[in-house]
């Protein structure tokens, strides 16, 4: 496996359960749920460095960055519609 340089998680809003959802192609096992956008960073950040040794995962940065990537699906109502 290549050392890992900078880990991006997705993170998306779940509708039905009120709540953000993170997960990533970059690491194993990530899924971390949270209320709100700024709650889920912290809990991100801590289950990526508990990730990180338990996958064994090799990078030559003394700190590896992350990117949350947010997604929310939203409407605005079309007056022309018929």
């Amino acid at each position: 496996m290549a050392p890992i340089l900078s880990i991006v998680v997705h993170a998306t809003w779940d509708d039905e359960a009120n709540i953000w959802v993170a997960t990533s192609n970059d690491i194993n096992g990530l899924a971390v749920e949270a209320d709100t956008i700024e709650a889920l960073e912290p809990k991100v950040k801590a289950a990526l460095a508990d990730l990180i040794e338990l996958n064994g995962i090799s990078s030559p940065l003394k700190e590896i960055p992350f990117y949350i990537m947010s997604e929310q699906l939203s409407r605005v109502s079309n007056p022309h519609a018929a």
